[in-house]
């Protein structure tokens, strides 16, 4: 009996969970970089760790409830803002990869949680909407660490790169991931090296894919909602 209301009170909660933190943080987090870095109100180092602190402290908020998941995201995001200082303090690129690492390890269970309830819902929410437009947002950051690390380790694989790395990141890398997932395509940042463009065109499939997907799941989820009962 006890372990049957424990499921009910974990279902009612799950049902309780948004995302709204997380967007927030990614909304800014996308916004304010590539903003910051034109004005040059801040220097760069800093904005960097700034803004990945930003995202993953305010990300991991809207994790809690989701069991051990979420001790493992706090682990994460602690390790990820430590991780962030100590590239933006050290001389070199010694702890870029770890940062990125940590970062990308604590977005890929921000997906999964938020992809379990945007995916499995049988309701239209505000709430399944949010993690929508979340879930789209934070694989499109996922990607951009990605072409990071992938410049990091073998530098040259990507041409037309305006801004300068440092610690191997760039608000560039944000905006050829948007731009590729969206499959705009303007062409002034290039992948060049095998495994860059691998990653563009899976990301550009991807991106396709996962529109076609999410309207066919709500316009499901809203026909097996409000049709009529068949006779």
């Amino acid at each position: 009996m006890s372990g049957t209301l424990c499921y009910v009170g974990e279902q009612m909660l799950w049902e309780k969970k948004n995302f709204s933190w997380l967007l927030i943080a990614l909304v800014v987090f996308l916004v304010v970089v590539p903003v910051a870095e034109d004005l040059g109100v801040i220097s760069t180092r800093i904005m960097r760790v700034l803004m990945f602190s930003w995202l993953l402290t305010f990300g991991v908020w809207s994790l809690r409830g989701f069991g051990r998941f979420f001790p493992i995201a706090i682990g994460f995001a602690v390790a990820g803002v430590l991780l962030s200082v100590l590239t933006a303090a050290t001389p070199g690129d010694s702890y870029a990869l770890s940062s990125f690492t940590t970062a990308a390890l604590f977005i890929v269970i921000a997906v999964w949680c938020v992809a379990t309830q945007v995916f499995t819902s049988q309701d239209i929410t505000i709430d399944r909407v949010i993690g929508a437009i979340t879930l789209y947002l934070l694989f499109g950051v996922l990607w951009a660490i990605a072409y990071a690390v992938i410049e990091q380790v073998d530098r040259g694989s990507f041409a037309g790169i305006t801004k300068p790395l440092v610690h191997g990141w760039s608000s560039d890398w944000l905006y050829f991931s948007f731009v590729t997932m969206t499959t705009l395509g303007y062409g002034d940042i290039t992948p060049v090296s095998a495994t860059a463009r691998t990653f563009a065109y899976l990301q550009a499939v991807f991106g396709q894919f996962y529109i076609t997907i999410l309207v066919a799941g709500l316009v499901g989820a809203y026909i097996t909602k409000y049709s009529p009962p068949s006779d």
